[in-house]
């Protein structure tokens, strides 16, 4: 059996990561969402195991410490982090992973995992995703202006990533995504025979 591969994605808030991921676990078989973990407390709607791991800050900083982290980051006083252990018995297994990662952590990954396949969601203009979050109606206009300001420098990392989508119409760009997937996949298959 052949190891799984693992997909690494970014993407600037607003750009429909998220909803590709989804659609990606639903409709591509042998694919498994990763888990972080984080230091924050649940929200109502989250369940353990399933939206994240959550920890208490010690036990977070002693796992940074034994090194049981594929990427980890401090972020707005709370810790998040992926931790590898079931990560790397999703691959052994012969399981495709995804990682949904911002910029920093995805290089963690790749510094440490540079068989990684890295993926960048952008979206088709700076203009097109003021327009998406605006449209959400959940940010004021400092936060809006922030969050463009965050886009635009993660954007700046794309070339840092094998492969970059354009999200303008979704059903294209989760076309691309698949064929990115499967592509993988091919190679491995091809390589292996």
């Amino acid at each position: 059996m052949r190891p799984g591969y693992l997909f690494v994605l970014s993407a600037p808030s607003g750009t429909g990561k998220s909803t590709l991921i989804d659609r990606a676990i639903r409709e591509i078989p042998g694919i498994w969402h990763s888990v972080s973990a984080t230091t924050r407390k649940p929200r109502k709607y989250e369940e353990e195991g399933v939206h994240y791991y959550f920890m208490e800050r010690a036990e977070f900083e002693k796992t940074i410490t034994e090194v049981h982290f594929l990427e980890w980051a401090e972020v707005h006083g709370q810790y998040y982090g992926t931790p590898s252990e079931e990560v790397d018995r999703r691959l052994t297994g012969g399981e495709d992973v995804i990682m949904d990662l911002d910029v920093q952590g995805a290089l963690q990954v790749k510094k440490h995992r540079p068989d990684a396949v890295m993926i960048f969601i952008m979206p088709p203009s700076l203009e097109v995703l003021r327009k998406r979050i605006e449209d959400r109606r959940t940010e004021t206009e400092e936060s809006l202006r922030r969050r463009l300001s965050i886009a635009e420098k993660e954007m700046g990392h794309r070339d840092q990533y094998e492969h970059v989508i354009v999200n303008d119409v979704l059903d294209d760009a989760y076309v691309e995504l698949a064929s990115v997937i499967q592509s993988s996949r091919g190679s491995a298959d091809e390589a292996g025979s």
